[in-house]
């Protein structure tokens, strides 16, 4: 504990709770702990994208969806080099020599994921160049360079430059009395080669970012949308941009840098102040990588390498075309055509909750399940809307993550219930990475309201997505509580797959009250009843559940374990499946992104299979089922099987206790564990195989299968109204303006 009574994370706070312990966890085995039997975290997450990119590749995937895709795999591996490969050169320069479980040092990873990202971006551009732009064009979409642009079309482009462009250019010649420039994160520019006769040979201009990258150029033949990059408009004018300079010729190039930002909270007076400050100095991080495209003379490149520090045989990547195709997002965004994406689908209003005049009697009666983005998070949404304006609501408690940009309607909802004068308590993460801007401006906007914000522990980041509302109800408080494995962010809750648990249990309520007086307060409960809370016991409760499986199977009881979750990277845990697959424990594990184990081992990990789902929607929720000797425990959690979440955030795992919730949960994990059509096989090699269907069956595609029930329930509740004859008034779930509006729904009104 510091001097001002903060608690630290649990290895220096012995005054915290005991942690949870479910069983004996056995003492380490080094045969366990073999390098041999771990994958390496970041070659992993490679292998991530690397499924991505086989979706941008699939014929059976619509074109502008696979262009999505493409653009996530540059999205991905800006954030990667940007952190991971960032730290691990921090690592390396300063002679860090911990070990991995696997064994690699600092230097072998940064050379095995430099080999290993240079053969994905090369067949990431060989994906763009020769099957997805081809396929555009012949849908007519075309990217094109001014050249070749017919002579009206080519003056009027070259019009827009000189007005809109060429003034806000800055050529830089490289000389002795002209040092080379920081650079831009991220930023795109032109590298000038001058002739040799020149005194400065080589010259940069950066590319402003604040205008478009993709210039539309009307009226081609032939296409319904065409555009220019706007560094190729540039380059054409790199002549008039240095006047009176021989030219060589242009390449483009692109600087990723270290921009994570290290964060001592302890000496910070002001946390938000201090986060603020680090933000700005982001962009004077370190260069970690810079992408090339064009053709550079080998001076010319060594001189830019040389000026960015950077390894000439590591650390740059040559582009046969377009730099960063993270920004063709915009094509996406652009193009309304149906037919060049997956059917369209919206989010069903889940008839249980869409009906409902009184919510909160709903999840009095039972406990509400939701399936995202099956089941619309809009009935969350709605659930805060209502506490909002309900006047039985005396208090709302929430945690925020990541709110989104915008104008996100839950922040909207909690600064209206403060202005109502409830008593609104928000928990905003300002240390979720690359949202901390946005998280300030919401912290700031949540207290000019009257809302009481609170940053969290001191150390720990709040990942855990709760919201309590306490309401009075005849002469009485009742709790009514949501947890969710994913962010209150509407826009990636159309996009993420997560679930959502809706709640008025007693025992977990009062949990609920005791997380958030740990947050605000410091103050843990001597014991939690139904929650489970990390840093305070999560860790031991997960190797605790999955030793007892193990007990279980050399009992002869029935033992089996089914995992859901983003990453699994934990040695720990990794240890103790392994332990349990050893004697005799199924363990079938749904990993989306890193898995650190290796399954199919003899004698270490036989009865353990890892399969990963790549679809339209990101697999995002983390459910987690135990056998249990025949008595399942069904677990949903914020938190992935990672030291982070382990012990530097603040993550809930939650209890399912509905039997038919539970039922439905192992429907979920089974329909995804029989995918056929969108599923990955991890084998111990590391590699990742697709998961074919037995010859003759048809292909089993989960997520489509989720979004059929999700309609079909729907349509067999509005038949059942419709053949009754029921009428009813229902509130739409979309709030418009923070207000829900009462809307009448087309159903038979009753016979007299």
């Amino acid at each position: 504990m510091d001097p001002h009574g903060t608690p630290h994370p649990p290895q220096s706070t012995p005054h915290l709770p005991a942690p949870v312990t479910l069983a004996s966890v056995p003492a380490v085995d080094s045969d366990f702990r073999s390098p041999a039997l771990y994958l390496n975290r970041e070659l992993s997450w490679i292998e991530f994208n690397g499924r991505v990119l086989a979706e941008a590749d699939g014929d059976s995937v619509p074109v502008l969806e696979r262009l999505k895709f493409l653009t996530i795999v540059s999205s991905n591996l800006d954030e990667f080099f940007m952190v991971r490969v960032a730290g691990l050169k921090q690592q390396k320069s300063g002679d860090v020599s911990d070990l991995g479980p696997d064994g690699m040092t600092p230097g072998e990873q940064l050379q095995s994921i430099s080999e290993r990202v240079h053969e994905l971006v090369a067949a990431q551009h060989k994906c763009l160049h020769e099957r997805v732009l081809p396929a555009l064009e012949e849908s007519g979409i075309r990217l094109m360079k001014p050249d070749q642009l017919d002579e009206q079309a080519l003056r009027a482009l070259d019009e827009r430059f000189n007005n809109e462009i060429f003034p806000i250019l800055t050529p830089i010649a490289i000389d002795p009395g002209h040092p080379f420039p920081h650079l831009r994160n991220k930023s795109i520019n032109l590298g000038v080669m001058f002739d040799e006769s020149s005194e400065a040979n080589f010259g940069v201009v950066q590319v402003p970012m604040m205008l478009p990258r993709l210039l539309e150029i009307p009226g081609v033949k032939g296409a319904r949308h065409a555009y220019v990059l706007i560094e190729d408009l540039v380059a054409r004018h790199a002549g008039n941009i240095f006047p009176g300079v021989k030219l060589r010729g242009t390449y483009t190039f692109r600087v990723t840098r270290n921009f994570d930002i290290e964060i001592d909270e302890e000496e910070a007076e002001d946390l938000l102040q201090t986060i603020q400050q680090e933000l700005r100095k982001r962009e004077r991080g370190n260069a970690v990588r810079v992408e090339v495209s064009g053709s550079p003379t080998p001076g010319s490149l060594a001189k830019l390498v040389r000026a960015l520090k950077l390894d000439p045989d590591r650390d740059v990547y040559q582009a046969p075309g377009v730099l960063n195709v993270g920004d063709l997002i915009q094509l996406v965004m652009r193009d309304e055509r149906r037919d060049l994406r997956d059917e369209p689908f919206t989010p069903q209003a889940v008839p249980l909750l869409r009906d409902a005049d009184d919510l909160f009697a709903v999840i009095r009666e039972r406990d509400v399940f939701l399936h995202h983005p099956y089941e619309s998070f809009d009935h969350i949404v709605d659930f805060i809307s209502r506490a909002a304006d309900d006047p039985d609501v005396l208090a709302i408690k929430q945690t925020l993550y990541r709110a989104g940009g915008g104008d996100s309607p839950i922040v909207r909802s909690l600064a209206r219930a403060a202005e109502a004068g409830k008593q609104v308590t928000a928990v905003v993460e300002l240390k979720a990475r690359f949202d901390e801007e946005s998280n300030i401006v919401w912290a700031r906007m949540l207290e000019q309201s009257g809302v009481n914000v609170v940053y969290g522990l001191l150390g720990l980041k709040t990942h855990a997505k709760c919201s309590l509302i306490i309401r009075r109800e005849r002469g009485k408080l009742r709790r009514y509580v949501h947890f969710s494995t994913g962010n209150y962010n509407t826009s990636t809750a159309r996009a993420y797959t997560d679930f959502s648990l809706l709640t008025a249990r007693e025992s977990i309520a009062e949990d609920a009250s005791s997380l958030f007086n740990l947050l605000t307060g410091y103050s843990a409960p001597p014991k939690w009843k139904s929650l489970i809370v990390s840093p305070l016991g999560l860790h031991e409760a997960v190797l605790g559940l999955i030793a007892r499986e193990a007990e279980h199977a050399r009992a002869g009881r029935p033992a089996r374990i089914v995992a859901k979750m983003n990453a699994l990277v934990d040695e720990d845990v990794i240890e103790a499946l392994y332990r349990a697959s050893s004697a005799g424990v199924e363990v079938a594990l749904l990993v989306r992104g890193i898995c650190c184990l290796r399954p199919g081992v003899p004698n270490v990990s036989e009865t353990i299979t890892v399969r990963a789902i790549v679809d339209r929607f990101l697999e995002h929720g983390r459910v987690f089922s135990f056998e249990n000797g025949g008595k399942r425990e069904v677990f949903m959690a914020s938190a992935d099987w990672m030291p982070r979440n382990f012990h530097r955030r603040v993550e809930v795992m939650v209890p399912i206790e509905d039997e038919e919730i539970k039922h439905r949960v192992a429907d979920i994990l089974e329909t995804q564990l029989a995918d056929t059509a969108k599923a990955w096989r991890l084998r111990g090699d590391g590699k990742y195989e697709r998961v074919e269907p037995a010859p003759g069956v048809a292909p089993l595609r989960s997520q489509q299968r989720f979004i059929d029930l999700a309609r079909d329930k729907v349509k067999a509740t509005d038949a059942v109204a419709r053949s009754s004859g029921r009428f009813h008034l229902a509130r739409a779930v979309t709030p418009r303006n923070g207000k829900p509006e009462r809307v009448r729904r087309p159903v038979l009104k009753k016979p007299v």
